[in-house]
């Protein structure tokens, strides 16, 4: 298939190479489609597909629909879909595609419906009707067309799926949740075609030596399965059988070396010999297992094996029985945790580690018998916190260092992704203020990550006055907001590459022995490539946190943070949980509550009594109203950065008391800003987080993310 005059079988072959590409790209001479792959042997095609989609606004207006077909591919008769390598495919939550044909000149038309209510409802790899749907296509196919409609203009799933798409392409396509957002950026997929020359058999083509193509030399003909027929190279020869002199003989002796030890191999065309070595004898012409030593030889052999055979007989029985059950066992438990390194993502890891290869620390990978002894065998009574993406064990290691373990969800392959995202993110996180990763596990049925071990609990456990921990004084939560607003500014600043948490909130930052905050779970965050400054991603977060723009347009910024940032702060100051139904109506939502307080000069009566604040401390708390205040505007625009909420905070604790400067701050010394209500703190309790209130948006009430005025 070349595009030289005179160089093609006939009009059907014959393409066009179009140089406008880089490199040039070959199509049909009388369409753009473009030629990806062309397999002699197999009479294979693959080529450009079209894809026809449909997308909505959120009103349920069409916003774009195409319906494409593929028919100048299909004009000659030596083309046709392979219905063993393709399928035919609608991806959506509210999509009906149809494809119609004219195979054997008979119309031929049939549909598939792909449904789904919410996101979670769809797996990865599966095409069973859940997000997408998959049929074969019936025999002899030419020419197709496809078409796509939607039951309820997408109005129900438009937050996470507001396209739909139909296509036949080749059965490698494999469904990923993320099509339901992403596929409206491809314009094309594989799609294979089956070719053959002419329209009759081998043996009615031969009886016409003129068009026959089989006629070079070494040249087998075989009939196609779709009509005409296909040239093979005979056994033992390679390539065009096309070409006059297109199949050339194989060098089995340099390409496989099929003889034995004892014989030397001999290359003959489209064949080969093995010539028995000196001082063997035999039949090897052909693997040379025929080859064998002198007969004198032979015998004097056989008689000293009869006796040794007799002696060690008995014991190689034995040894051999053993050995071969010890290694299927050894095989077996190498091929389980082969497939529990798969099943973990494994795999997916080693691809994103090597994205981020020389700004990755290796953390220490664990075996898991290490991390069984540590928990034993991840006892009940070593759980210290469950959330949305596992379970958080405190376990011991063998040098009685302190440990996090977080395990995963069993048979959730929904939260692989998840896992493989919080290694990558705190790989690249090297800050006092940030849970430090310590290793990981993936040979086990879920995978488990180690973390250092975080002894006084959560941040929200202080402040809403459960009863084992004491309230935080003033001073101590300026502490915690300034330590909190560093690490924040690091991940968007300071690291390789910028990190947007996506979850901030009081029940993910930590408090250590010394009272130093922690942020935890990075389940949700993700990484911003350098040359971006925001990322479209699936809502999600935690009610009452969550930045309603990025609730609203999917735009995740670093802006968004800096929102649920000003959540934690008015969270701190009034000692009100983010989002209550005790509260009125209109002031569920803390934000909306704290803004609109501040608008009306109501900081004082709604600061939390815990922290006794008097008149020196009045006006630095009015300026942590404001920097709340600033990072909970609507826009993000004019939200300030991390950056400049950690250089505000920092000022106001420096001019608070010297001790706040000192880095090396003692246990005893924290301890003496916590007004206790309880001197007996269980320690098992507390630890990295696990927080179970990170939840997707599909069923969200609309009152409580809704806009509201900022105070402006």
């Amino acid at each position: 298939m070349i595009t030289k005059p005179r160089d093609y079988f006939d009009e059907s072959f014959l393409l066009n190479c179009n140089h406008s590409f880089n490199p040039p790209v070959l199509t049909f001479p009388r369409s753009n489609i473009s030629i990806l792959n062309i397999s002699i042997p197999e009479g294979e095609l693959k080529v450009a597909g079209p894809v026809s989609h449909d997308c909505y606004n959120e009103l349920g207006n069409i916003t774009l629909n195409n319906s494409d077909t593929l028919t100048s591919m299909f004009t000659f008769s030596n083309f046709s879909l392979s219905t063993t390598r393709n399928m035919f495919t609608a991806v959506g939550c509210d999509t009906v595609g149809v494809i119609a044909g004219t195979p054997g000149g008979r119309n031929y038309t049939t549909g598939c419906v792909a449904l789904c209510n919410q996101i979670e409802d769809v797996r990865n790899g599966s095409c069973n009707g859940v997000g997408c749907c998959q049929m074969s296509i019936q025999d002899g196919v030419r020419d197709f067309a496809t078409s796509i409609g939607s039951l309820n203009n997408h109005t129900e799933v438009h937050s996470f799926n507001p396209c739909g798409y139909t296509f036949v392409a080749d059965r490698s396509y494999n469904f990923s949740s993320l099509d339901l957002v992403d596929f409206q950026n491809r314009e094309t997929v594989p799609v294979v075609l089956d070719w053959s020359v002419g329209n009759g058999t081998c043996e009615a083509a031969k009886e016409n030596l003129t068009g026959y193509a089989c006629q070079a030399m070494h040249n087998d003909c075989v009939n196609s399965s779709n009509g005409g027929y296909r040239c093979t190279c005979s056994e033992g020869f390679d390539g065009n059988p096309y070409l006059l002199d297109g199949c050339q003989d194989v060098n089995e002796c340099e390409s496989s070396n099929p003889c034995s030890d004892n014989a030397t191999c001999e290359n003959l065309v489209g064949s080969f010999n093995c010539i028995c070595a000196e001082g063997h004898g035999g039949d090897g012409k052909r693997d040379g297992t025929g080859c064998s030593p002198e007969q004198d030889r032979e015998d004097q052999t056989l008689k000293l094996a009869i006796p040794l055979g007799i002696c060690i007989g008995l014991l190689l029985l034995v040894v051999g029985a053993s050995w071969i059950y010890w290694v299927l066992k050894k095989r077996k438990l190498i091929k389980l945790k082969e497939k529990f390194f798969q099943q973990n993502g494994g795999m997916l890891l080693q691809q994103q580690l090597a994205q981020y290869r020389g700004s990755v620390e290796t953390a220490k990978v664990f075996t898991a018998e290490e991390l069984n002894k540590a928990t034993n065998n991840y006892d009940e009574s070593r759980i210290i916190g469950q959330g949305g993406y596992g379970t958080v064990y405190k376990g011991v290691l063998t040098d009685n260092k302190l440990v996090a373990i977080k395990k995963s969800k069993i048979g959730d392959q929904s939260q692989i992704e998840q896992f493989i995202n919080e290694v990558i993110v705190l790989s690249q996180i090297n800050h006092r203020n940030v849970v430090k990763l310590i290793g990981c596990c993936l040979e086990t049925e879920v995978p488990l990550l180690v973390y250092e071990f975080i002894t006084n609990g959560t941040v929200s456990d202080y402040i809403h006055g459960k009863a084992q921990y004491s309230s935080l004084s003033w001073e101590m939560r300026l502490k915690i907001a300034r330590e909190t607003a560093s690490a924040l500014a690091y991940l968007h600043s300071s690291t390789s590459m910028p990190i947007i948490h996506r979850d901030i909130k009081t029940t993910n930052i930590l408090l250590d022995d010394n009272y130093t905050a922690k942020v935890a779970d990075f389940g949700a965050s993700r990484l911003v490539p350098l040359d971006q400054t925001q990322l479209t991603t699936l809502v999600q977060g935690t009610l009452g946190y969550l930045d309603p723009e990025y609730f609203h347009s999917s735009q995740l910024t670093e802006k968004s943070d800096v929102y649920s940032f000003g959540v934690v702060l008015a969270e701190l100051l009034t000692g009100e949980k983010a989002l209550s139904f005790d509260r009125p109506e209109g002031d569920r939502n803390l934000a909306m509550y704290f803004v609109s307080s501040m608008k009306d000069d109501r900081l004082l009566q709604i600061l939390d009594n815990h922290m006794e604040a008097n008149e020196r401390t009045i006006q630095k708390l009015k300026v942590v109203a404001d920097v709340a205040k600033g990072c909970l505007r609507v826009r993000g625009e004019e939200r300030p950065t991390m950056k400049e909420v950690a250089a505000e905070l920092e000022g106001l604790s420096k001019a608070m008391h010297p001790w706040e400067e000192d880095d090396n701050l003692q246990a005893e010394e924290a301890e003496s800003l916590i007004k206790p209500s309880n001197p007996h703190l269980d320690e098992d309790n507390h630890g990295a987080s696990a927080s179970n209130t990170t939840i997707g948006f599909d069923s969200m009430k609309h009152h409580i993310i809704m806009p509201y005025d900022d105070g402006r």
